[in-house]
């Protein structure tokens, strides 16, 4: 089958743009259509019970509203975040931001409270809206329950938010559960560590682990969207060893897989594990997730409208 040349047009639309991906095929191009391609069969596969991982800043990074629009539109039945992405979709929801980097001297952003993330800063302020707001809600919670899973106080915490944006209000509204196992590695960790010291008051992650079997064991298939690297992806693929592996998966990261780390390995290593079943539909993209998913995203909506 011979490489198409790709053509763009003033109208086109997202989807035909990934379409004229499709019929290049190879490449960084032929990649992304793949992933798109695999992420419109997962969404439209009833039987599929579709899991998003999160590693790496995209909330802070832009994605948030797009996570969230995942959750309303049923296109994600599981979520594994990182400690931060869930820290910082809180900050926004108590009413903090996140900025743009205007160039200044790192010490300088030290001396004015700033902490950056590559392009992205974040205030003090910000942060002390958070700590004021969550150690509330987990006033709330300790006063109903003195041991919790990870998973119960994500979607406990996600009750008593008052945000539409909230990735973390709209997973518990909507009864999709957020693991998080790197929890403690954030700043919503070490208030939960600040809280447990004059608080009765203890977080199991060993408790996740009955409902995360029980939806992998009940589900028909399962699918992932690995956005990110690290804890978060791997956590994800483990907890579907249990049976066998993934039944499809698309992954978007920076990470290479030069120095083997989990991050930068392409899924088809996956299935020497049984993380990924012999014969499963995967698809690895090298690139930066707040570029490349939008544009899949976008394209697979379109898509799954016009079926």
């Amino acid at each position: 089958m011979k490489v198409n040349q790709i053509n763009v047009n003033q109208d086109m639309k997202v989807s035909d743009l990934l379409n004229q991906f499709d019929e290049s095929g190879v490449l960084g191009a032929g990649k992304v259509a793949r992933a798109c391609n695999i992420l419109v069969d997962m969404i439209l596969d009833e039987d599929m019970s579709v899991f998003l991982s999160l590693g790496g800043p995209l909330i802070p990074g832009g994605m948030r509203n797009i996570v969230t629009k995942m959750i309303d539109e049923g296109h994600v039945d599981l979520i594994v975040a990182s400690g931060a992405n869930i820290t910082h979709d809180l900050v926004e929801a108590f009413g903090g931001s996140h900025y743009r980097h205007e160039g200044k001297d790192d010490e300088e952003l030290n001396e004015e409270g700033i902490g950056r993330i590559a392009d992205i800063n974040v205030g003090s302020d910000d942060f002390t809206i958070f700590e004021e707001e969550i150690i509330k809600i987990f006033e709330k919670i300790a006063s109903k329950k003195k041991v919790v899973s990870i998973q119960e106080l994500l979607y406990e915490v996600g009750l008593q938010v008052e945000d539409e944006n909230s990735f973390v209000a709209t997973a518990a509204r909507n009864d999709v559960p957020i693991f998080a196992p790197g929890l403690i590695d954030s700043m919503m960790g070490l208030q939960l560590w600040i809280f447990s010291q004059d608080h009765d008051f203890m977080i199991s992650a060993a408790g996740d682990m009955p409902l995360l079997s029980d939806i992998v064991f009940d589900s028909k298939k399962v699918g992932a969207i690995l956005l990110g690297g690290g804890l978060t992806k791997h956590y994800t693929l483990a907890s579907n060893v249990i049976k066998g592996g993934l039944d499809a998966a698309i992954q978007i990261t920076m990470d290479r897989p030069e120095a083997g780390s989990l991050g930068g390995a392409p899924l088809e290593e996956a299935k020497s594990w049984a993380k990924a079943r012999c014969g499963s539909s995967l698809a690895s993209v090298v690139g930066d997730v707040t570029v490349i998913f939008p544009l899949i995203y976008a394209a697979a909506l379109d898509k799954i409208s016009s079926d």
